[in-house]
């Protein structure tokens, strides 16, 4: 599957000036913009940045015959076809989709790394969409990363500044678990990452997820003493009853029938999960293999925005949930016995059994969270999700 792709360019100052022939680039997933750019340049030697989604001849990604607004640095040589685009403002436009927000966040990532004595030698826009912004920077020490975030996940950097006291990083040198180096952040969205080395690893197996999970759990383990700091820092707070109050106001005003009968139990179901003993930690949030990265060496967990301080149990879930069944049993019997270890009396296996229908309950109201905090051009990226969480959650 590909993309069939337009640009309404706008010009340096943001006046709009016309589109580009259509184009097709081999990734289908909308927000991925780094082969848009490339092509853009091959083909008529022209530098641009993608704002943002215009619109779609399709209800969802990916795929199809999307349009972008971007902005040119210089004039374009190429003839343009007529376009209109609506420029009025929105007041849940994100910076980095308004003309000169790349330019500026940018500038100011080359800025802080200027201060860590490292001089930028180019930079490519890799991803832009309502949940971020990101750029990969190469500099004359080494690649970094700039990602900018919406204000629902603006904790990140958060995150990524207590996870040291976690374990002292360092980590442990028996660990093969490893956080993002956080370079800078400026406390409005942006963030500078160090280069993470090796592959994203979509696809792991039971053996590789058995590693992940067994690396993660110190980290779990050791977070239950600074919940308070990470609440404190701004990290989500999910913890007991919470969770179910949380959820209900996001799904408020959507059509959450299907659901009806888990919602009403919620707050009963919540407080058995406490009784099964388990602390409350720092949860990543979307603990896939995609979000973890490197090699059989050394692994890093990224992407913290979803985090929240909650159940752990949720984290498991997430990693087992496009395996086998008995893979999946396997996986969930080796977490349940490393938290038995450590808090012997606890019950990790009903505790999951607990959380299994709340975690696609709660991704749903996660989806909510990021519909009402979008602009409605960027809607398709998630309108469908909620139902299709709700119709999971009702499922299980």
């Amino acid at each position: 599957m590909s993309r069939t792709v337009t640009l309404i360019l706008l010009d340096a100052a943001g006046r709009p000036l016309g589109a580009l022939p259509p184009f097709d680039v081999p990734q289908p997933w909308w927000q991925e913009v780094h082969s848009i750019v490339d092509t853009v340049q091959r083909r008529h030697g022209l530098e641009i940045a993608v704002l943002r989604l215009v619109d779609a001849d399709r209800p969802a990604p990916p795929g199809g015959h999307v349009r972008y607004l971007a902005q040119a640095v210089d004039a374009p040589a190429v003839p343009l076809e007529p376009a209109t685009v609506d420029l009025a403002p929105h007041p849940l436009r994100q910076p980095w989709a308004q003309a000169g927000g790349p330019a500026r966040s940018v500038a100011w990532a080359t800025g802080e790394l200027r201060r860590l004595d490292r001089r930028v030698t180019a930079v490519a826009q890799r991803r832009t969409w309502n949940l971020s912004a990101i750029w990969h920077l190469d500099t004359d020490r080494g690649a970094a990363w700039l990602k900018q975030l919406p204000p629902f996940a603006r904790h990140e950097p958060a995150v990524l500044r207590q996870l040291p006291s976690v374990a002292g990083l360092p980590w442990d040198t028996n660990s093969l678990i490893d956080a993002p180096l956080l370079l800078a952040a400026d406390g409005h969205g942006r963030m500078l990452l160090a280069d993470v080395p090796g592959q994203d690893r979509y696809g792991a197996g039971e053996e590789e997820r058995a590693t992940i999970a067994a690396g993660y759990h110190p980290v779990q383990r050791r977070a239950c003493g600074i919940v308070g700091e990470l609440v404190a820092a701004g990290v989500p707070d999910l913890r007991g009853a919470g969770l179910a109050g949380w959820i209900r106001d996001r799904l408020a005003g959507h059509d959450v029938s299907v659901a009806a009968g888990l919602l009403d139990g919620l707050d009963r179901r919540l407080r058995q999960v406490v009784d099964c003993g388990l602390p409350d930690t720092l949860v990543h949030g979307d603990l896939h293999p995609g979000n973890v990265r490197g090699d059989a060496g050394r692994l890093t967990v990224i992407d913290w925005a979803d985090s929240f301080v909650g159940h752990p149990a949720f984290d498991i879930l997430r990693l087992t949930e496009d395996v086998g069944a008995d893979a999946a049993a396997r996986l969930v019997d080796a977490w349940a016995r490393r938290w038995r270890t450590n808090l012997p009396g606890s019950d990790p296996h009903r505790a999951v059994d607990l959380l299994r229908p709340v975690a696609p309950l709660r991704l749903a109201a996660v989806y909510a969270m990021f519909l009402a905090g979008i602009e409605p051009d960027e809607h398709p990226y998630h309108v469908h999700d909620v139902p299709a969480a709700l119709a999971r959650a009702a499922a299980l």
